[in-house]
């Protein structure tokens, strides 16, 4: 039977965990030096292209939570600036995540989501605010995979979700991470 659409988000909640996973593990392969080292990108290291993701994930997930941290969220560029400390951190945001994932329904999905800016309320549909997130931390993720690419790390396939197929290839990460399939596919 098909996902229907709040499996789908559900879904994509433990798609982003898992690639944050892949990535966040494979960096713990680098130097300090490494991680912080000057490279091309938006952000221009691979320790402000993570914590840039956090600091987002911060400000939207707190939003979907109903929280008013707004603008204050990205105060602190650089939050964590070791992996040692980022990756609990963004480990715990992924939890958050998939806690508002796991609740949702057709009518949350519809419902609206109040955004502080400070100056202003930005009100977005909750589904839509979900695929925004989802595709800021895809878009970033990718510019520290091609980052990592540049060291002596070899960076991790991010471009999978959850073939059917491929499931014992990735058995031992959920393992890691507490899932199973069904944990993913839950309806």
């Amino acid at each position: 039977m098909p996902a229907d659409l709040v499996q789908t988000y559900r879904a994509f909640a433990h798609n982003n965990a898992w690639a944050n996973h892949r990535l966040l593990t494979a960096c713990a392969g680098l130097s300090q030096a490494k991680f912080e080292a000057r490279r091309t990108g938006f952000f221009p290291s691979i320790q402000r292209t993570l914590n840039h993701i956090y600091v987002i994930d911060l400000f939207y997930i707190d939003a979907l939570e109903g929280g008013w941290l707004g603008p204050r969220a990205w105060a602190n560029e650089v939050p964590y600036p070791s992996l040692s400390v980022l990756t609990p951190a963004q480990v715990a945001m992924d939890k958050r995540l998939l806690s508002i994932c796991d609740v949702l329904t057709p009518e949350l999905l519809d419902g609206f989501v109040r955004i502080n800016r400070n100056t202003s309320v930005q009100v977005e549909r909750r589904d839509r605010l979900l695929m925004h997130l989802f595709q800021h931390q895809i878009h970033h993720r990718g510019q520290a995979h091609a980052m990592l690419s540049e060291t002596a790390v070899a960076p991790p396939q991010l471009d999978e979700f959850f073939a059917e197929g491929e499931a014992p290839l990735r058995a031992a990460e959920f393992a890691d991470l507490g899932w199973t399939e069904e944990t993913v596919w839950k309806s």
